[in-house]
């Protein structure tokens, strides 16, 4: 059968023809010796001869459909190499065959689903359409059929086979892999969860994949597994191990999987979890970009408006105030992301306290950059109560004072400082008394935390007297004290971490002067060392692809 001879190709398709019309022999019974020559054929030189080898695989597959007993697992075998042909004719002929297949042969065939899939999912991206169209159909019927470990069905093979399509060049074939794991995850959670570490990695890397549906297909993978808690665990470990390797993959994805999975989990979870992996986070600068474009993405994204409403009720609500708190551990590694938080929560006087104790080193140009963005998001719709609330300045004391201490920081000329003095000159005059402009005066809580001054009587949120002289650091269960510690405490390590950066950098420069000065003839690139390079330097997370 394997001869290239056309004229004995010609005379071995004529007698197996004849042999076929004799109704005394059953030819199907030899049908697994010779179909892989008959495929062969379909991609011959001759025109007549690929003529002669399509008639005698039509009428072969016609007999198929009506004989009650057929060895299809020899065949299946044939079929999956001959549906990865380069001839196009020959890819169509097998997957016709394995389409008929798969909706005759039942359980004979549970042996070759991996088989079979592996070569459905090429297919379902091939170039022509009518290869395409029978592919998706084949995969549809191999997906509807309900099949057990026990009858065969190999899980491992079939995930592998989905795992290895993960890489595969073409959209399609990607997110229909996909859908597998899916259908076994579905199916088959026990067996696939004991080859999880087989597929995680491939996982994550599809987190990196140029099509939104696929990486959206990804999440709801990920969502799936991560129903139970140690894979939860598992899975937001992994995926900040990601984001600090690739830092593209958080400007570029980081909005779009976090807001992802906030929806497919619970999102105060993903949140609580996320802050305290980056509480302990040792590499500074990715804490800080983290925990920027967390906060950007907890200020700005629709699904996330119940968290924003929670936090709102940080004062007088014990799960909002768990939340704040959870929060504000990590949220420390970024001063604009606790004065964010601290605004959103309503906390309005720790807001002001933390921005008077920001020092010389805090304000730095990212600090503005990163200041310049949450102005303007106070004049979106998600702040208007906010705004509302300048309409009382004799209630929001500690908001006005808050504000008012932002403007201070920004440079004049900045867009950011007029548009939110223009804010602050809507806000009505209001006729102080002297007993609320002597308490607004003293009520600094940072002087009086790091002097340990004892006061008569603590200032709570907004300006209003709290009569109850021994709870003056708490509020709520808020003990602001101990959070302005924990802030000034991080900020610390961020400026030593800036400084020993810092005289790395002069040290390698000086190193290195010899060779600039015999190069300042030449192309000469200016070199700024007011600030040390870090990871931080790059994109913002302000650039995220809301």
């Amino acid at each position: 059968m394997n001869v290239l001879n056309p004229y004995v190709r010609q005379f071995l398709v004529g007698w197996i023809t004849v042999l076929d019309s004799v109704p005394d022999i059953d030819m199907l019974g030899f049908l697994p010796d010779f179909l892989d020559g008959l495929f062969n054929m379909l991609s011959d030189s001759s025109h007549e001869i690929r003529q002669q080898a399509d008639s005698a695989l039509s009428e072969f597959l016609q007999e198929i459909k009506n004989s009650p007993s057929v060895d299809y697992g020899r065949m299946a075998e044939i079929l999956v190499q001959r549906a990865a042909s380069l001839d196009e004719f020959t890819r169509l002929t097998a997957i016709t065959w394995i389409n008929e297949f798969v909706k005759l042969g039942g359980e004979q065939l549970v042996p070759y689903y991996a088989d079979i899939l592996g070569a459905i999912l090429p297919c379902i991206s091939d170039k022509e359409e009518k290869i395409r169209v029978v592919a998706r159909e084949t995969n549809e019927e191999l997906r509807a059929i309900k099949a057990d470990p026990a009858d065969g069905f190999d899980v491992a093979a079939i995930l592998s086979i989905a795992r290895r399509q993960l890489s595969s060049e073409w959209e399609a074939t990607r997110i229909e892999a996909l859908h597998w794991i899916s259908t076994l995850l579905n199916g088959h959670r026990i067996e696939v969860l004991s080859f999880l570490n087989d597929i995680f990695d491939t996982l994550l890397k599809a987190l990196s994949d140029p099509s939104d549906e696929v990486v959206l297909l990804v999440l709801e993978v990920h969502a799936c597994i991560a129903k139970d808690p140690q894979h939860f665990r598992q899975l937001v470990v992994f995926l900040v191990h990601n984001f600090r390797n690739d830092h593209s993959l958080l400007e570029k994805r980081g909005a779009l999987i976090i807001r992802r999975l906030c929806v497919l989990l619970d999102a105060e979870r993903i949140y609580r979890e996320l802050s305290t992996i980056l509480e302990g986070e040792a590499d500074l600068d990715f804490a800080s970009i983290m925990v920027q474009a967390l906060n950007l993405i907890l200020l700005t994204s629709s699904e996330l408006s119940e968290l924003r409403d929670l936090l709102k009720q940080s004062l007088v609500n014990s799960a909002g105030k768990d939340l704040f708190v959870s929060l504000y551990a990590s949220w420390c590694h970024s001063p604009m992301a606790i004065i964010s938080l601290c605004l959103l929560a309503q906390t309005y006087q720790h807001a002001s306290t933390v921005i008077q104790s920001l020092v010389e080193e805090d304000i730095n140009v990212k600090f503005l950059v990163q200041l310049d963005k949450l102005i303007r998001l106070l004049e979106t719709p998600i702040f208007a109560y906010l705004r509302l609330q300048l309409l009382e300045p004799g209630r929001y004391t500690w908001l006005l004072k808050a504000l008012n201490g932002l403007l201070m920081l920004l440079p004049q000329q900045s867009a950011a400082f007029k548009m939110l003095r223009t804010r602050l000159k809507t806000v009505p005059s209001y006729s102080f008394s002297g007993d609320q402009v002597k308490r607004t005066s003293l009520g600094n809580p940072y002087s009086q935390i790091l002097h340990h001054i004892p006061c008569g009587s603590h200032i709570s949120e907004d300006g209003d007297v709290n009569q109850d002289v021994g709870a003056s650091n708490l509020h709520n269960g808020i003990n602001f004290t101990s959070r302005l510690h924990q802030f000034v405490q991080m900020q610390r390590q961020h400026r030593m971490h800036a400084k020993v950066q810092a005289q790395s950098h002069n040290s390698s420069t000086s190193s290195s002067k010899d060779v600039q000065r015999s190069e300042e003839s030449g192309h000469q690139l200016p070199l700024d060392n007011s600030e040390p390079p870090s990871r931080s330097s790059r994109k913002g997370p302000g650039q995220l692809q809301l």
